[in-house]
């Protein structure tokens, strides 16, 4: 990497080390304490990029990174980065041998307390929902510790503890209002998309998305279940799910499925590649599912597919409303979005990107955005085109999608409250109880979730734009090529897809 890149990789350590996979910065932790965040926006800049396209991708972040730490300083309102950054599960993947991976996870948990000690000066501005929404995650970051094991994990979780306790105490102590404001909000989403953000536009095209969503669902519904409304039909397919055993074997046998489908219709190039599937680290179970890909500074290695069973000491409700969520009507989409045509597909692809940029910084609106794409891709090109419950299921899995942008929208203008957002998973979504609190709560510290639905709007619209563009040379294998080819690209620079592709 030159200076510039470096500048803005060193204040997105868990990134770069984890889905760029530049190992460099293994056994590292980021200096996010006041003085380490002012110090790491006071490197960012240098001479321009020779491609205009990698220039304007690059400017992009460190615009974003302004914003983000310097403008709005979200390292005092947000453990989210600070937890990120004592994550351990990234030296789980076979990436390169055990004793250098065991090496740096061991210096990396060494150092725990300095890391902490600067998040704890940082984090002096922590909303209650924020860290409610939180606690689950900074409680899985020991899952795997033991304070007998010598005075390394003695000494990290001596100081978790520390973060645990402002965590904890935040969450019955801080302030109640999680927003960052609309004009907050917009300048967030839109500083690393190149794009001026008018959350008011963005809504009215949100709320139309859903209702194209909803009749969508209602006329797959209306062909499985003739006799029963929408709502009762997705209570039906929701409640046919495998048991928390059963939902990794059938992620496993979707996953050969969805691959086989990506190559056949070559939805995107070269896809090959081992995507394996098991559970997630307690850290991240804040998360339904997620791919934990080979990063393209990697050596070739399988990525890993996790999904979330539910935690067995729920009661048995709450545990059923969890399995819900891997119905096995929702679980093929859910795998088609995580694995391929989806994350996994395009993490294989990101490993040839052609610059260093491209390689290293990848815009979040595209990544989701491009993975919920390929989730009705698969539709449009018929996958299990004569069993409505895909159809239904894509449908269902938008429908979270959409309302998490509207839920941030509306969180984060302070025109919803938490019970309106947690009402809004429950109507639009079908979600229930624990699973639709958790949605809601992620809005809090991740505002920028409605990237999935962003991005696929950006993307459906782009492909509109090439039609008319390229005419009959038009096809799907060529407009994939084009844009993936700009790797995970800010969406205001998607454009460049049709002046190259």
């Amino acid at each position: 990497m030159d200076s510039r890149l470096r500048a803005v990789c060193d204040l997105l350590v868990p990134e770069t080390r984890e889905y760029a996979g530049l190992h460099v910065y293994d056994g590292k932790v980021q200096d996010l304490s006041p003085s380490g965040v002012r110090d790491g926006l006071a490197r960012l800049g240098g001479p321009p990029r020779d491609d205009a396209h990698d220039e304007a991708h690059l400017g992009a972040f460190e615009e974003l990174l302004r914003v983000w730490f310097g403008e709005l300083e979200d390292h005092r309102r947000n453990p989210l980065p600070h937890l990120a950054n004592l994550e351990l599960s990234c030296y789980d993947r076979d990436y390169a041998p055990a004793e250098e991976r065991d090496a740096a996870r061991a210096e990396h948990l060494a150092a725990w307390p300095d890391a902490i000690a600067a998040s704890l000066r940082s984090l002096d501005a922590v909303p209650a929902p924020v860290a409610e929404g939180l606690l689950v995650a900074a409680r899985g970051l020991v899952a795997d510790l033991d304070g007998e094991r010598g005075d390394v994990e003695s000494a990290a979780l001596a100081a978790h503890a520390e973060l645990l306790a402002l965590l904890e105490r935040a969450a019955v102590d801080g302030n109640p209002d999680p927003a960052l404001g609309a004009a907050g909000l917009a300048r967030l989403m839109g500083a690393g998309e190149v794009l001026d953000v008018d959350l008011g536009a963005l809504s009215v095209r949100c709320d139309a998305e859903r209702d194209r969503l909803r009749a969508m669902l209602d006329d797959a519904c209306a062909r499985l279940h003739p006799d029963l409304d929408t709502p009762a039909a997705v209570a039906e397919l929701v409640a046919d799910h495998p048991d928390a055993d059963g939902v990794m074997e059938e992620a496993r046998a979707l996953t050969d499925e969805v691959m086989a489908f990506t190559r056949a219709h070559d939805l995107v190039p070269g896809a090959d590649g081992t995507c394996l599937v098991g559970p997630a680290p307690p850290s991240r179970r804040w998360a339904m599912a997620m791919l934990s890909p080979a990063a393209p500074g990697e050596r070739d290695t399988p990525s890993w597919y996790h999904v979330t069973p539910p935690d067995p000491a729920w009661p048995a409700d709450e545990r059923e409303q969890w399995l819900q969520v891997f119905s096995r009507t929702t679980l093929p989409a859910i795998t088609a979005h995580e694995v391929s045509p989806g994350h996994f597909a395009h993490f294989r692809l990101l490993r040839t990107a052609p610059s260093d940029v491209r390689r290293t910084l990848f815009s979040m609106a595209f990544v989701e955005g491009w993975a919920h794409y390929a989730e009705e891709v698969c539709v449009e090109e018929g996958l299990r085109a004569d069993d409505p419950r895909f159809v239904a299921g894509v449908a269902i899995e938008a429908l979270i999608r959409v309302t998490r942008l509207a839920v941030a929208v509306g969180l984060h203008t302070r025109s919803m409250s938490m019970d309106e957002a947690v009402h809004r998973f429950t109507a639009d979504a079908f979600l229930q109880g624990p699973a639709a609190k958790s949605e809601a709560l992620r809005g809090t510290f991740d505002p920028t979730y409605g990237r999935y639905t962003w991005g696929k709007l950006a993307i459906t619209d782009l492909r509109e734009q090439a039609r008319q563009s390229w005419g009959a040379q038009f096809s799907l294998p060529r407009f994939h090529s084009a844009m993936l080819a700009l790797g995970s690209p800010p969406l205001g620079l998607l454009p460049t897809a049709l002046q190259r592709g």
